[in-house]
């Protein structure tokens, strides 16, 4: 990953003398770390094999030894000779010998080490002084958002990112051997157990399951459709079958439905209570049985509700790692796309914007390891069709939300549009993209009176 070195005073060429300025400390850098892996890589090939796993061009604090080390690593990787003669003519050809320091700082570097076996160690002096100048820069910046004029919000998740971008440098877990972590491997296909359960947050559909696997971490699940044929509801099913059911945590951020609405649903569908019933205050004796027999279950649920209106994605995202930090987060609903904004300056132009914000989300779902599911708006397209079934073509605003999604989801029911077909009740769950398996339809049964959706048996 190529940094950009922090702006201000260019670090002195070698021998030059640098005024001594109270105010000001230089940054973290060790020369002879870097001069001493220079010259391991002038001497060795295996030195140059070694370094490159541990450091890359920016990480060099002066300039001049960025652009030798650059020229190595491109000889190298071409099957070309990395001597100094060599080296020393390639960057002539380049013009970029003057900006290296000439010929004779070339065959200077190997005079800087008796060997080159100790080039590895000097890389990793050469990373660590790297990786505390990033450190500064990012208190630098993170400084200078305190004092910006943007959202509250939009400053800490800005903030929190220039942590993490530090953090991920340093971090090198998925490159390693097939092996190292293969009982880790084994522990997870054991934890699919014996009949084939889903190893991610199960949806509560048994088809739909089977099909997913569930969702899993660094997904973003899209699930769409016309207004009223129960996507809210689709989302807030996943969210009852995470966390009440299998006691996961999540969160749901509802910009179009109140705290209260969503927890007249969830209480609808836990304790199959009529929703017209709650909504309406005509509650009889058992209903509120029904009730008082569900509700230890639902308080007791690690289950967020966050109904703010207008928020943007850097505020969604700050509040998701503020719960994965606190008590772990395994589930995202978002309700829905077409409310939510980018806190950008793209407002002139939502397809625009809405291409961010699918990028966004994307970023989210991977960064905090967690499936995100965004519910969306279809267009009319699918209305004028004869069979009025949708696809994800019918997505609203952006094309990218199809190239993003991992899986799209398209609710339809043939008795919204056709009242007397015998399909009246069944709802198909159209899996219209599956980028790790098949797509397909699965077919539920519709229990809207208790705002919910439930599998084919079940009914």
């Amino acid at each position: 990953m190529r940094t950009h070195r922090p702006q201000g005073r260019r670090p002195p060429e070698e021998g030059q003398r640098v005024s001594e300025q109270p105010e000001e400390r230089p940054l973290p850098n060790d020369p002879a770390a870097e001069r001493a892996v220079l010259g391991g890589m002038l001497l060795s090939r295996d030195a140059i094999a070694d370094v490159i796993e541990i450091i890359s061009g920016p990480d060099f604090y002066r300039p001049a030894h960025e652009i030798l080390f650059d020229a190595i690593v491109t000889m190298f990787s071409k099957g070309e000779p990395t001597d100094p003669i060599a080296v020393t003519n390639y960057l002539r050809e380049q013009g970029d010998l003057g900006k290296a320091g000439g010929p004779l700082a070339v065959h200077e570097m190997i005079n800087h080490v008796p060997t080159a076996a100790n080039a590895g160690y000097n890389a990793e002096i050469v990373r660590d002084c790297a990786t505390r100048r990033r450190l500064v820069t990012a208190g630098a910046t993170i400084a200078s958002l305190g004092y910006s004029g943007r959202d509250a919000a939009e400053a800490v998740d800005a903030a929190a990112s220039e942590i993490a971008s530090i953090t991920t440098i340093e971090d090198d877990d998925d490159f390693a051997p097939v092996g190292d972590d293969f009982d880790d491997f084994i522990e997870e296909i054991e934890g699919l157990g014996r009949d084939g359960q889903a190893m991610g947050v199960p949806t509560g559909f048994t088809d739909l399951d089977s099909l997913l696997n569930g969702l899993h971490p660094g997904q973003v699940i899209i699930v769409a459709g016309r207004p009223g044929l129960g996507k809210s509801t689709l989302g807030v099913d996943f969210l009852r079958s995470c966390s009440i059911k299998h006691g996961r945590p999540s969160v749901l951020f509802s910009l179009e439905m109140s705290r209260r609405e969503v927890q007249m649903r969830i209480t609808s569908a836990e304790a199959r209570v009529g929703l017209h019933h709650i909504r309406g205050g005509y509650m009889t004796d058992e209903d509120w049985t029904r009730i008082a027999r569900r509700t230890p279950d639902i308080t007791a649920a690690p289950l967020t509700i966050d109904a703010g209106p207008n928020q943007t994605v850097a505020q969604i995202k700050a509040k998701c790692r503020r719960l994965k930090q606190q008590g772990g987060l395994d589930l995202v609903v978002i309700d829905y796309l077409q409310l939510l904004t980018a806190g950008t300056s793209r407002r002139d132009n939502r397809q625009l914007e809405v291409s961010e914000m699918s990028r966004s989300l994307k970023l989210l779902a991977k960064e905090l390891e967690v499936p995100v599911v965004v519910l969306s708006q279809l267009n009319r397209e699918s209305e004028k069709r004869q069979d009025k079934k949708p696809t994800k073509s019918d997505l609203r605003e952006s094309g990218s939300l199809e190239q993003d999604a991992d899986v799209v989801i398209l609710v339809h029911r043939e008795d919204a549009y056709v009242k007397e077909t015998p399909r009246a009740g069944e709802t198909d769950l159209i899996v219209d993209k599956h980028r790790n398996g098949p797509t397909a339809t699965i077919t539920v049964a519709a229990q809207l009176h208790f705002s919910r959706f439930v599998d084919m048996a079940q009914s």
